[in-house]
Parts: structure tokens; C-alpha cells; sequence
């Protein structure tokens, strides 16, 4: 009776426990004392031990002969990627608010960009083949696209050279390719010069993911820019097909007239025949047409959907740009470089006059004809693809997913700031985008994790809120507001941190849980 009372008493304690702190108003702090500490990072520490990036990290010390610890340097760096993205020196200062400071010295963040550099591949491809321990890959879907990331430099150098830039920027650039999955998760990447035609990026990194990924059979999906017949044939090999959106602009004369005839689509949800011209405006469904495409010696399908929902759209889009453009006639502010596709001086065109024949006079006006040509197209799309056999909906499913891939390089560029660029060095550029891509994957399987319930804001949010003040010796208090999301975190990671006082042994405990130990 009294052993079983007492472990009542003992459990009683343990559940009802309180701590008693004392505090002086009249003792100042000591020097250097720290009170404030990161701890979103050990969300995201979860999944990279998850990911074996330890033992990667592993096998590259053994390779080498340095002292320093390349795992730590490279899981901090990741970490502040996405909590405090900046230069690797404002890293190194986020890191030493983590619960688990740096042992590393700031020198030795440089030397190893040097070794993850020469081991980007490695790296990339040990990462690939742990993440089946995470679940199983959609691999049967890439999605390929290409982005640049501009320098704050003036000259060209090494890979960085003056190109198309994304932002419309006039400094040198650098291109990145990369290979996503089905759930938007990045599989590798690949860094090439600012001037080099992207088109010559695919097949380098493809081979990769053939020998070096294992992955043999899977569906290339990409824009109309990087779907050339040259790279339809390449991945028209072996167990591979692809799915490219089409130009309905750049097809033949008879393809286009085929593709723009309101006559043979069929409503996607029923197959039922139908002529676009009898439909209401106000339609929300879906139609398509589909017939053999054989533009060079390749056989083809070549598939034209049209949504009244998105004619609506562009159409909305274009009347706002006509506006623009008869305020700039009115202004008489026209551009002479009209490059952006968007930019609603395209609308405008010049008509050299004279009187007598002497120096012409240019009159600029509102070219209908460019306008009426625009509409034909409302609501249109295409893709081509060689799954001959295969079921529309299916191959446009695929096809709707790109806005991933491009959501991807939306969050390295704005979220974790993976531009301006300021290092010099190919290897350490090549480290920094090493850096941003492993932090995407992380990211995004946490996202995947959370089943896509949150926006990327409030993840990250939440995560640079994960705060503790450290009291006196005994332990730490949470800074965060428990919530919903934060609740989801804990219950996902397998650990708890939203107790109302964590004692340093608890605190052990919970690090040591975030490494799946």
C-alpha cells in the first residue's frame, strides 16, 4: 500500500511540478550572458537528419583531412536559410542565438564552402536516394525550368555573365536548371554561365539523374522554351515521354487554323461535341481537341483546350493594357524597346508621314489589327506530348502543375533571398545555391508534412517566432504564442516545446528528438 501510494505521489509530482525562480531588480546581468534563443530551427533539424544529411556529411569527412565539422556548418547554414537569410558572416551570427550555438569558427564556414562545392553532386544525389526513407518519391513526373540570379557586380567573370534577366536587371547573371518532382519537391540542380542558351542545361543534369539518381522511367514536363523537338526526341528514349506546352502561335498555318476553329472540341468532363461559339461566356468547364502532330519526324499528339473562365481573364488583362497604352499615346511617353510580352506599348506602332516629302514626321497610333490578333487566342492552350494511348485529363493534370516549379524559385529568390548575389568565387556560388536548394527541399517536405494547409508566410512565421528566454541556470521559457500550426509542428516532429517551463534536462531531451535520436 505504501509503494503504491508513493508512486502516486511521485506521479502526482511529476504532472503538478512547479519552479520557483528568484529574481534581483537590483543585479545586473553578466557580461556576454545570453538569454534569448532560436529553436524554429529544430523543426527543420527533424527532417534534415531525416534526409541523412549527417551522414552525407559523414562520408565527406572522411574523404578529407580538415578538422572542422561540416556537418554543423552546413545544417546552420540551411537553417538560417530560412530563418534569417543572409550573407554567410549574418549566418554565422544567427546561428550562435541557436539552443545549439556553433563550435565552428567563422573561417572555417568559408573553408567549407571549398568541400560542399566539389561534393554538389554527391551531395544532390545521397539526398535523392535518403528521401525514400521519408516516403515515396513521385519521380514518375519531372518538371524542368530554368531561373537566373543576378550580382551586385558591374563586370562579367568566371560564370557570371550579362544575359536575359529575370528581374530586368543589367547585371551578369547566373542560370540555374532544376528538376522537381510530382509533389513539387526539387530532385537536382545545375548551375551554368549567363550567356549559355538554356536549352543546353537539360541533358547534362538529365544523365545525372539517369546514372546517377537510378531514375530511368519517368515524364519530362516542361514550357514550350525548353521542349524543342531536340529535347522532345531525347526524352522520347528508353522508358521516358514527355508533356511540353505548345505555341498555338508557332504552329504551321494548317495546325493553327485547325487549333483556332471553334468546331471539334469536346467537354473535358463528358466527351460531349460542342462548337466554342454556342457557349456562354459565364462556362466554367473545360474543352479540348486532340489530333495526331507530326511537325518534323516525330509522332506527336498534339492537344488545344480552351476555358471561357481565362478568355474572360485575359481578356479583363488586355482591355486594362489598351488603356495604358491610349494614356501613353495621350502622354506621348512611348517606349522604343518594347521586349516584355506584357507591355502594352505593343499595341502601339509607328507611320512615317510627310507632306512634301521632306524630313517624315512619326505618328503613332492604337494598332486594332495587333489587338484583334491577341483575342483569337483567348483561353487557349496546348501541349504535345508522345503518350499517345494516354487519357486527356490525365496528361493535362500533369501539364497544370508547372506553377510549381516556378513557385519553387519564387521562394528561393524572395523567401530565402538566394539573390543579389554577392560571392565571387564559382565554388562558393556553387555552395550558396547548394545551400538554398537543400533548405527548398527541406522546406517543402515540412510544407508536404503540414499537408499544404498553411502558406509558406505563416510556416516561416511561425517558425522565426519559435523564441526561449534561458532563466538563471534552470532552464528556458517559450517566447511563441501556442496555436493551431505550432501544435501541428510538435505533433509532426515528435517532440514538445510549449510547456510553460522547459528545465535544461528537458531541453536536452528535446534536441536530441530532433535528430531522431
Amino acid at each position: 500500500w505504501a509503494r503504491a501510494e508513493a508512486r502516486l505521489e511521485t506521479q502526482k509530482y511529476k504532472e503538478e511540478k512547479t519552479v520557483n525562480i528568484s529574481f534581483n531588480s537590483n543585479k545586473r546581468l553578466q557580461p556576454q550572458q545570453q538569454v534569448f534563443y532560436r529553436g524554429g530551427y529544430l523543426f527543420l533539424q527533424y527532417f534534415y537528419y531525416k534526409l541523412g544529411l549527417d551522414k552525407v556529411c559523414r562520408k565527406i569527412r572522411d574523404k578529407y583531412s580538415f578538422k572542422f565539422d561540416i556537418n554543423s556548418i552546413l545544417s546552420d547554414l540551411i537553417y538560417s536559410r530560412i530563418l534569417e537569410p543572409s550573407s554567410k558572416r549574418s549566418s554565422y551570427k544567427c546561428a550562435l542565438d541557436f539552443l545549439e550555438p556553433p563550435s565552428y569558427q567563422l573561417h572555417d564556414v568559408y573553408r567549407s564552402l571549398n568541400v560542399l562545392a566539389k561534393e554538389c553532386d554527391l551531395i544532390q544525389s545521397e539526398t535523392y536516394k535518403n528521401s525514400h526513407l521519408l516516403g515515396k518519391r513521385n519521380d514518375k513526373i519531372l518538371f524542368y525550368d530554368c531561373t537566373n540570379y543576378y550580382f551586385e557586380i558591374e563586370d562579367e567573370d568566371g560564370i557570371k555573365k550579362y544575359g536575359k534577366s529575370k528581374e530586368h536587371r543589367p547585371n551578369p547573371i547566373v542560370q540555374m536548371g532544376m528538376f522537381m518532382d510530382g509533389d513539387s519537391i526539387p530532385l537536382a540542380f545545375s548551375l551554368f554561365p549567363g550567356n549559355a542558351n538554356e536549352q543546353t542545361s537539360i541533358k547534362p543534369l538529365e544523365e545525372k539523374i539517369l546514372n546517377e539518381f537510378d531514375c530511368q522511367k519517368f515524364i519530362y514536363c516542361s514550357d514550350a522554351g525548353l521542349g524543342s523537338e531536340k529535347i522532345r526526341k531525347y526524352n522520347h528514349m528508353g522508358e521516358r515521354a514527355f508533356v511540353v506546352t505548345q505555341s498555338i502561335k508557332k504552329l504551321n498555318a494548317q495546325d493553327r487554323q485547325w487549333a483556332l476553329d471553334t468546331k471539334g472540341f469536346k467537354r473535358l468532363s463528358d466527351d460531349k461535341v460542342v462548337d466554342l461559339s454556342e457557349i456562354s461566356r459565364d462556362d466554367e468547364a473545360i474543352y479540348y481537341k486532340d489530333a495526331p502532330y507530326t511537325p518534323k519526324d516525330l509522332s506527336q499528339r498534339l492537344i488545344i483546350t480552351y476555358s471561357p473562365k481565362y478568355a474572360k481573364y485575359q481578356k479583363t488583362i488586355r482591355e486594362k493594357q489598351v488603356d495604358r497604352a491610349k494614356l501613353m499615346l495621350e502622354k506621348g511617353s512611348i517606349k522604343k524597346e518594347r521586349r516584355n510580352p506584357n507591355d502594352p506599348a505593343r499595341f502601339i506602332s509607328s507611320l512615317a508621314v510627310t507632306d512634301d516629302g521632306e524630313k517624315a514626321n512619326v505618328h503613332n497610333f492604337l494598332n486594332t489589327d495587333k489587338i484583334d490578333e491577341e483575342t483569337k487566342y483567348d483561353g487557349m492552350y496546348a501541349v504535345s506530348t508522345d503518350l499517345l494511348d494516354d487519357n486527356v485529363s490525365e496528361i493535362l493534370s500533369i501539364s497544370e502543375k508547372r506553377w510549381q516549379i516556378e513557385e519553387c524559385f519564387r521562394i528561393m529568390k524572395t523567401e530565402f533571398e538566394a539573390r543579389p548575389v554577392y560571392l565571387q568565387r564559382v565554388d562558393r556560388i556553387t555552395a550558396h545555391f547548394l545551400t538554398c536548394f537543400l533548405a527548398l527541399i527541406i522546406y517543402r517536405y515540412l510544407e508536404k508534412a503540414l499537408e499544404h494547409k498553411y502558406t509558406c508566410e505563416e510556416i516561416l512565421k511561425t517558425l522565426k517566432d519559435f523564441n526561449f528566454a534561458y532563466v538563471k541556470e534552470q532552464g528556458f521559457i517559450p517566447l511563441y504564442k501556442r496555436t493551431e500550426l505550432t501544435d501541428k509542428l510538435h505533433e509532426i516532429c515528435h517532440f514538445n516545446t510549449d510547456f510553460e517551463f522547459i528545465t535544461k534536462s528537458q531541453m536536452r531531451t528535446i534536441k536530441k528528438q530532433s535528430k531522431g535520436k
